[in-house]
């Protein structure tokens, strides 16, 4: 069965991933630059301020908000100490109160709250998740930096959380060998592998862990 060949930017079949966060992996983000094939230009850097809808039950779905539109990831399984997620619903806003209470609301693993609209803006549905005790928007502002290296998707970031800056580094492919190649070949054996949602809990206090370094 031959290999899914990896594209930068395009979706495909769900991931397995690492990715770590800490204050310096530039040694590894040095040799993840060299090692890299050529990518799309519009790939090189790309600037993205996000915003992540925190849960303090949930751990398995990831939602952040993006150009406006709700993307939602969930956790499928851990094989080899890499993660596999799978898109799990993108919408635009407004969002109807159906897609609150079927997709939503279940996703943050919280209640169901009350509503009084058919649909709510961007700016009502924050409101209103702020209104939850369990729940919390957190501003993500990423710069990213686009490689490939042994057909697997790499990305180094500076990222800041709530106004906390921090940096992170990632491979992600289809195939499980590729992304431990990957590691090995950047130097990145032995380094916790550290989601997006286990981040920004540890940066928020949620979580009393440091990152990776």
């Amino acid at each position: 069965m031959s290999k899914e060949k990896m594209k930068v930017g395009e979706i495909s079949k769900p991931r397995f991933e690492f990715r770590s966060f800490g204050q310096d992996f530039n040694n590894q983000a040095e040799r993840m630059a060299r090692l890299s094939v050529p990518i799309p230009e519009k790939l090189w850097v790309r600037h993205s301020p996000e915003t992540y809808i925190m849960s303090r039950t949930n751990d398995i779905n990831n939602t952040k908000i993006r150009d406006g539109k709700m993307d939602i990831k969930t956790y499928v399984q851990t094989v080899d100490g890499l993660e596999q997620w799978n898109p799990l619903t993108k919408t635009e806003f407004p969002v109807t109160v159906d897609f609150l209470k079927s997709d939503i609301f279940p996703a943050f693993q919280v209640d169901i709250p009350s509503f009084n609209k058919s649909e709510y803006t961007m700016d009502e549905f924050l409101e209103m998740v702020k209104s939850q005790s369990e729940l919390q928007a957190v501003r993500v502002v990423k710069e990213r930096f686009g490689y490939m290296v042994n057909n697997t998707i790499c990305e180094v970031g500076n990222v800041i959380i709530n106004g906390a800056k921090v940096m992170s580094i990632n491979s992600e492919s289809t195939e499980l060998d590729d992304i431990k190649k990957t590691m090995s070949d950047i130097g990145l054996d032995g380094v916790e592998n550290i989601n997006y949602l286990q981040a920004i809990k540890r940066v928020l206090g949620w979580i009393d862990k440091p990152l990776a370094n």
